[in-house]
């Protein structure tokens, strides 16, 4: 027979089984064979309302304390956190007769509450706390007028403080413009030049000290504020109190807008370096240990061993944190021998996406599968591959979250258990310098696999397939080089770039590498004519190998080495169509020419100090991905030049 006592968690006995299993000596039976006899006291009846074992009544409260508890509630129920009915009415039954706000409520109360009683009043007191209290300062708005509007705006719209708080902010950045307008302290005067400076106000990009740009959320946060200056803008000329002013003094959503801050690779919290990742493998199995945590079965050690699957998962398919805490236990599907990972995008809401992974990480998976078949099943959480360890706390959540893992246990790993992570810069010294430990975060690995196939020249519209991108756009950020970087690249690549005959031809500095030569498929060409043309007008078809003007460089090996074994195979089908001698003959000569440029290049590459052969390598890399972007142009982007 099944207690009908209420209990805080999913799994636990209420206070009288718990004595009865002890009595009996804790068999491991009893819940089968154990009659329970109800404990459940009922709580005092008041106006006729009587809760059942999973109710409560706030009927007996003041209406104001009745909103107060409702809405704590319902925060603490959005957040996941566990609802036991018996805990509230121990609340209600204890609070003072007239009590008109919980606010009122002192530390000897609250102090003088059982534990669980006293946390579930601790709870619902920070969200109203957090909805009603808050010092809001006018003293930054210099205008009086707008000080004004800004009082009555709260006492009439009534925001709550955060909103209130951010629309201050905003209407202090308009009134710093305002300040240095003649008319700024009039409002009767007041033009639509006044609010471009203000508008022109929230667009600045860069830090007045030091003429820094400024970072890529705060420019972000500006376009929040604006969207906050033009709601409050729009209240108070609805509610009648702009009348004083004129309207030209107003947001024209056509002309006064932020765009969207683009994020380049170069901004912070990009992709982790491979180096970098590199390091973190070496000591993946500290992740985890940093909690000594132990529940329905599982050790401390199962637990790090779930931490340690999803950043390998996360780290190999360039997944997003959530998309990977959410994977479902049969994410894995093998299709001609070839694994495929089904995940859903929950940003664009598409579910059931399909994205091929390597064997090794599927074979990291289905060992965690194997593991948790081994494992005693979590309630409610059977269906994902990743459970909760608060499980009892969030039934509803299921799976792991990407903020427990991301902000907790990912963060303790690179922050406090990892002994050094170096850069691959070297100080003065010639020692490594350390990495800045706050760069890597777990979206970071995202950026990393995108990076790698950029680097690798896997195609634009193969990437955005990959990565679920809906726009081509997105995808191509990741073949944009800085100016800064590119310029490096050249610097490094550029003295090392030889002719047709393996001979050294390097140019003199970036400028001249950037201006006398132009890429074609297999190299650089410095002939007049084919440069002036951006490389369209090879008077030989390309056939590079073959001319004098043909400057290869380190970052063209790639491209020379697919050429050859091309070659290769065209020579082997123009002898199997038994095709004329001078065909088979012209393959063969370019074939040694093209590989006399190549070994030339590999055998400087190969004498170099490793630490150099490095810097080449990566300058290389860059200068692929400059290329990769400029020669792919999306058909969507192209438009009609019109006859006028």
């Amino acid at each position: 027979m099944a207690c009908t006592t209420h209990v805080a968690s999913n799994g636990s006995r209420c206070d009288a089984c718990k004595k009865a299993r002890h009595l009996q000596g804790t068999p491991a039976d009893f819940d089968a064979m154990h009659t329970p006899v109800s404990s459940l006291r009922r709580p005092n009846v008041t106006d006729g309302v009587q809760p059942g074992v999973s109710q409560f009544s706030l009927a007996r409260v003041a209406p104001d304390v009745r909103q107060e508890m409702l809405y704590g509630l319902q925060q603490r129920d959005a957040a996941g956190i566990n609802l036991v009915p018996q805990r509230v009415r121990h609340l209600v039954a204890r609070l003072p007769s007239g009590l008109d706000s919980l606010l009122s409520l002192g530390e000897d109360f609250v102090s003088g509450l059982p534990a669980a009683t006293a946390g579930v009043l601790n709870g619902i007191l920070l969200h109203v706390r957090g909805a009603v209290h808050g010092v809001i300062d006018f003293r930054p708005v210099r205008q009086q007028w707008l000080r004004e509007l800004l009082k009555e705006y709260g006492r009439t719209a009534r925001p709550c403080v955060l909103d209130l708080r951010q629309t201050v902010y905003a209407a202090a950045i308009a009134s710093a413009a305002l300040a240095h307008r003649p008319d700024g302290e009039v409002p009767e005067r007041l033009s639509m030049a006044d609010m471009n400076s203000v508008v022109d106000m929230f667009r600045i990009t860069k830090r007045p000290e030091d003429g820094h740009d400024y970072s890529t959320s705060h420019r972000s946060r500006r376009r929040a504020l604006l969207r906050s200056w033009h709601t409050f803008l729009e209240f108070a000329r609805q509610a009648g109190m702009m009348d004083h002013v004129p309207g030209g003094f107003a947001l024209n959503p056509r002309f006064h807008s932020i765009a969207a801050v683009e994020v380049s690779e170069d901004d912070i919290g990009r992709a982790v370096p491979e180096h970098v990742i590199a390091q973190l493998d070496e000591h993946i199995a500290l992740l985890g240990t940093s909690t000594a945590y132990a529940g329905g079965g599982w050790t401390a050690a199962d637990f790090a061993r779930m931490y340690q699957v999803v950043y390998t998962v996360l780290r190999d398919t360039g997944r997003r944190p959530g998309e990977v805490t959410s994977l479902r236990r049969d994410c894995l599907e093998w299709l001609d021998g070839k694994p495929t990972l089904i995940y859903d995008n929950h940003k664009r809401r598409r579910h059931g996406r399909r994205l091929p992974v390597s064997v090794s990480t599927a074979q990291s998976i289905e060992a965690w599968q194997r593991e948790l078949d081994r494992l005693p099943a979590v309630p409610a959480c059977t269906q994902w591959l990743f459970p909760s360890p608060g499980q009892r706390n969030r039934p509803r959540r299921g799976h792991l979250t990407s903020a427990q893992f991301c902000n907790r246990i990912f963060r303790d790993w690179v922050d406090e258990r990892i002994p050094d992570i170096v850069d691959e810069r070297l100080n003065d010294d010639g020692d490594p310098l350390s990495y800045d430990r706050t760069q890597i975060v777990p979206y970071g690995f995202r950026h990393a696999y995108a990076q790698r196939h950029a680097d690798a020249g896997t195609r634009p519209d193969v990437l955005r397939e990959l990565m679920d991108h809906r726009s081509l756009d997105v995808t191509m950020g990741y073949y944009k080089v800085s100016l800064s970087r590119k310029q490096e690249a050249v610097r490094t690549v550029a003295a090392l770039a030889v002719d047709r005959d393996g001979e050294s031809r390097g140019f003199g500095d970036p400028l001249a590498y950037e201006v006398e030569s132009v890429g074609v498929p297999y190299g650089g060409c410095t002939e007049p004519s084919n440069v002036k043309a951006g490389g369209g007008h090879c008077r030989i078809r390309f056939q590079c190998a073959g001319c004098d003007f043909y400057r290869p460089d380190p970052s063209y090996l790639p491209a020379l080495e697919r050429q050859i074994a091309d070659l290769r195979a065209d020579k082997e089908a123009a002898s199997a169509m038994e095709a004329a001698d001078w065909v088979v003959r012209n393959l063969d000569d370019q074939i040694r020419a093209y590989s006399k440029s190549a070994i030339e290049m590999r055998r400087k590459l190969d004498a170099m100090p490793a630490e150099e052969r490095a810097v080449v390598e990566s300058a290389s890399r860059e200068l692929r991905k400059a290329r990769s972007a400029a020669a792919f142009i999306p058909v969507q982007t192209l438009t009609t030049r019109s006859p006028q």
